[in-house]
């Protein structure tokens, strides 16, 4: 495969397909051709003010309470909550998670963002360098069930303050209670707007005896 894109002869997809068909993985195939064409980097750019000012005005006085109780938080903590938001395993559909984002720092939230495709490790890594108090997951491609215990049980090999983990996105129910076991603390499905996600993350860290 890396032949045929240097010499730009020969059928890729054909390639691709005898290669996944002799057991050959998807990173082994993407890695052949990165060696000729590089590969592409995702940049997560946080959008601010779109969410605020979009919102209905009979509505501002929902963002209005959540922004004093952020600033209520900061005064008592001597920071604003801060949240990660994680994309693990295959899962490439990351508006929502970019929306939610925005939404979030909007309302005065600290929020980092990682990149596509992260391990369980990588995510708890980042987490714990940024500090952070949540870990927010974005579900999209049914990776839940195997990669948030996985995310929880590297969590706990830092000896830190605890960090709490939520889950959204597409989550069917019947899954809630096994990711409740393994220590999720919120599941926030679709329809759930970013007021109730923000009142949900400051009610968690509220009740939180380790800050």
């Amino acid at each position: 495969m890396t032949e045929c894109a240097e010499t730009k002869t020969g059928n890729l997809l054909e390639l691709s397909i005898i290669a996944a068909r002799s057991r050959a993985t998807l990173g082994e195939i993407t890695e052949a051709l990165e060696k000729v064409y590089g590969r592409y980097t995702a940049d997560t750019k946080l959008v601010s003010g779109a969410y605020a000012s979009s919102y209905a005005k009979e509505k501002q006085s929902d963002i209005e309470n959540i922004k004093k109780r952020v600033i209520e938080f900061e005064k008592k903590h001597g920071r604003r909550p801060r949240i990660y938001i994680a994309k693990m395993g295959q899962d490439g559909h990351d508006r929502g998670a970019k929306v939610v984002s925005s939404g979030l720092a909007d309302l005065g939230f600290d929020v980092d963002v990682g990149p596509l495709f992260q391990t369980p490790a990588e995510a708890a890594r980042d987490a714990v360098d940024n500090d952070v108090h949540i870990i927010g997951v974005s579900s999209l491609a049914a990776g839940h069930r195997t990669l948030v215990p996985q995310l929880i049980n590297e969590l706990k090999k830092y000896d830190l303050h605890k960090i709490h983990v939520i889950v959204g996105g597409v989550i069917p129910s019947v899954d809630y209670d096994q990711l409740r076991k393994v220590g999720v603390e919120a599941i926030l499905g679709p329809g759930t707007t970013i007021t109730e996600s923000a009142n949900k993350l400051l009610d968690i860290l509220k009740n939180d005896s380790e800050l």
